[in-house]
């Protein structure tokens, strides 16, 4: 998956060399690879650089493992690639407050690094991420300032949180990791 992942990226941004921006109005067919094409969602690719949006959860295996694999398609193309990534969970499976945890740790500077340090948590050390304390501690560990911990106890992201559910269901999400790419070409693991 990383290969296609990787050649579908670097088509989307070696197409402005090949074809004037005017004539980008739709995707060019066909785009190898395995993907679908979100209904509903406009393809949007100015040109010069490409968005994609990583819908992850901090309680996915999958979404760890590819986490080694960003770095690289983020190297190979660095100044053509606006990453975002929303944090989701399934259901009862899962809560909340890590992505909000997350969604505080970007706005502070660190997204980064609660992002490597929540599947650490979860995934290495077994820890229960859906603690607001476990998620304090995390937190504490990484640099948070002491108003971490409040804002994430009253919920200061949990709007934010649920609008990151309410993406994922309009782009009809329904496995972790899955990508976004150019407004409308999606990909995950099958």
């Amino acid at each position: 998956m990383m290969k296609k992942l990787l050649m579908l990226l670097t088509f989307l941004v070696v197409l402005p060399m090949i074809v004037p921006v005017e004539a980008v109005a739709a995707p060019p067919q066909p785009i190898e690879g395995n993907y679908i094409r979100v209904m509903g969602k406009q393809f949007n690719y100015d040109g010069k650089k490409v968005e994609v949006i990583e819908f992850l959860s901090f309680y996915c295996h999958a979404c760890y493992v590819f986490e080694s694999a960003i770095p690289v398609i983020k190297g190979n193309l660095p100044k053509k690639i606006s990453w975002k990534v929303v944090p989701i969970y399934w259901g009862k499976q899962g809560s909340p407050k890590p992505g909000e945890a997350y969604m505080l740790a970007v706005d502070a500077g660190k997204g980064e690094q609660m992002k490597k340090a929540l599947f650490k948590a979860q995934m290495v050390q077994n820890r229960n991420i859906g603690d607001v304390n476990v998620l304090v501690s995390i937190g504490r560990e990484i640099g948070m300032d002491s108003d971490f911990g409040r804002r994430l106890r009253t919920g200061e992201k949990a709007k934010a949180a649920r609008e990151a559910q309410n993406m994922a269901k309009a782009y009809r999400v329904d496995e972790t990791p899955s990508l976004v790419i150019a407004g409308n070409i999606m990909t995950n693991p099958h």
